[in-house]
């Protein structure tokens, strides 16, 4: 059943109605077929007028819908041949940080990502997609794999953050996620990066240090949760609404910035109402994106990319 988001109101009672409608014409003998054809396309003008007005908050809402793709999903629709790899070498093996060899469109790459879980017994296995250490490291452990096989990376944010508890400090977070960072921007080879629902602050840019940062139309990414911004800055977490607003998470702002390179079209209503078209037009972007850095010479992709980074935030500040 679709789950649907508080200011989706007014389409869940017109998608009922039509559900009510098709359950009364069934063996009844009744052609309903106008009446639904009528309000089908209500709602699909509803749709368009939602989503073409969502305010920050609105897209946060969205970016965290449990019907997302995840990377679960993004290897199923996206990849052929997906060989899983654990372990950093280190501690052990984190299952919010998800990885291996695969075959995208017939090209062999290495991927990474994070993976949230579906339903609620995945999101406790998955830690709700927050990675502690050894799941940063075996991202590390991986891109270096790919560098030395000359196989590009491609990587997949979604989440909420690194996860911050007593445990992961001791085992040296902050360091694991800079050495990701580090490794990034020194690989030799091209990483494609795409934030597909949220981008949450060092834990999402451990794996987007990237040639080419890609971004689903109602994604978010900032360095701080609107929740958490609005704890420290009006000590209230009902100022969420307010903080999204400021933090410009929204995938428009952030191209406008620069921080990310091309903003991916999602179906109408969002990726959750149709993940297959939502990875379909991913698979697109991330293909373009890999046959414009394919021809470059490693130096010059490692010289480009420090250049981005260095440079990043400093368009569309006006």
């Amino acid at each position: 059943m679709h789950q649907y988001l508080d200011f989706e109101k007014p389409i869940a009672e017109l998608e009922g109605k039509i559900e009510e409608l098709r359950h009364v014409s069934d063996g009844s003998g009744i052609n309903i077929v106008e009446e639904v054809t009528r309000l089908n396309g209500k709602v699909e003008r509803l749709l368009r007028q939602t989503y073409g007005r969502l305010t920050p908050w609105q897209k946060t809402q969205v970016a965290r819908h449990p019907g997302r793709p995840h990377f679960a999903d993004v290897a199923q629709g996206l990849l052929s041949d997906f060989m899983p790899l654990a372990g950093d070498r280190r501690f052990g093996e984190d299952r919010a940080m998800q990885g291996g060899l695969a075959r995208f469109r017939g090209r062999s790459v290495v991927v990474i990502g994070h993976e949230k879980g579906a339903d609620t017994e995945g999101r406790v296995r998955h830690n709700f997609g927050m990675a502690r250490p050894e799941g940063y490291r075996k991202a590390q452990r991986l891109m270096r794999l790919a560098e030395r096989f000359g196989l590009p990376v491609l990587t997949f944010v979604d989440t909420p953050g690194a996860y911050p508890g007593v445990d992961a400090e001791e085992r040296g977070q902050a360091e694991a996620i800079a050495r990701s960072i580090e490794t990034g921007l020194a690989l030799k080879v091209p990483i494609v990066a795409t934030i597909v629902g949220e981008g949450g602050s060092g834990g999402a840019i451990a794996l987007a240090t990237a040639d080419r940062v890609l971004m689903l139309e109602h994604a978010i990414y900032s360095v701080i949760s609107p929740e958490g911004c609005a704890s420290i800055l009006w000590r209230a977490g009902t100022n969420a609404p307010d903080a999204a607003e400021a933090l410009r998470l929204t995938a428009q702002d952030l191209e406008k910035l620069a921080v990310v390179d091309r903003v991916v079209p999602e179906p109408l209503g969002g990726a959750h109402r149709d993940p297959k078209a939502a990875l379909d037009r991913l698979g697109d972007a991330i293909a373009e994106a890999l046959a414009e850095l394919a021809p470059l010479p490693p130096e010059d992709l490692v010289a480009r990319r420090r250049a981005k980074f260095l440079a990043m935030g400093r368009k569309g500040l006006d």
